[in-house]
């Protein structure tokens, strides 16, 4: 298993130490269990976060189970992606704009255009994001995502995530929603752990 880049014990008691909001929210919402997701290869792990895209959990498992069947062992590969018609990945439900960035997706990982998970982890987060970007389909939100869910690193805020402006919104009582500029200036005393910040903060959504 891919494991977090960071002590969670250390990282609660940090927000809790710096940020009063934070520290009852914590407490609100119990211990941080976040799982970073196994050590899959960068295109398997790329092409769920594209068919995972604006949809609900459960409508994009679907989606992405149906194109795990077909491969062999149901295990996507980007050799055997490149290989595919568009129209058959559009037959298991992806959407048009998906299909074409997992066929992308799948030609820059074989081509090697994109770098290894092995070395994008020697990359610092903004780093990671550029390389990820290159990618069509995938954008900043997509990549930070990748970064804490997949790379399980520390210090990510998703400021563009409509969650994350209505959990801020909500803790520390805006009246409005917030931009990303003001998320940022909002959540800038949280760091090094903006990234544990930011699962407590799509909690306050999820409940």
């Amino acid at each position: 298993m891919s494991r977090l880049r960071y002590n969670r014990k250390a990282a609660t008691n940090h927000l809790k130490t710096v940020c009063p909001q934070m520290a009852a929210l914590i407490q609100a919402k119990g211990a941080f269990n976040l799982r970073v997701g196994p050590d899959a290869d960068l295109f398997t792990s790329l092409a769920r976060s594209i068919a995972y895209q604006q949809l609900s959990g459960k409508a994009a498992a679907t989606i992405y189970g149906r194109f795990e069947a077909l491969f062999e062992d149901h295990w996507p590969t980007a050799a055997d992606t490149v290989d595919i018609p568009l129209s058959t990945l559009r037959s298991v439900g992806l959407s048009n704009n998906k299909a074409l960035s997992i066929i992308d997706l799948a030609e820059h990982v074989s081509s090697g255009a994109l770098p290894s998970r092995r070395k994008l982890a020697r990359f610092d987060d903004e780093a990671v994001i550029e390389s990820l970007c290159r990618v069509r389909g995938i954008g900043p939100w997509t990549a930070q995502m990748h970064l804490i869910f997949a790379m399980g690193r520390p210090d990510v805020m998703p400021a563009t995530d409509l969650g994350i402006q209505k959990g801020v919104q909500q803790v520390y009582s805006l009246a409005t929603l917030p931009k990303p500029d003001e998320v940022f200036e909002t959540t800038r005393h949280l760091a090094p752990y903006r990234s544990v910040a930011s699962w407590y903060l799509w909690r306050v959504v999820d409940d």
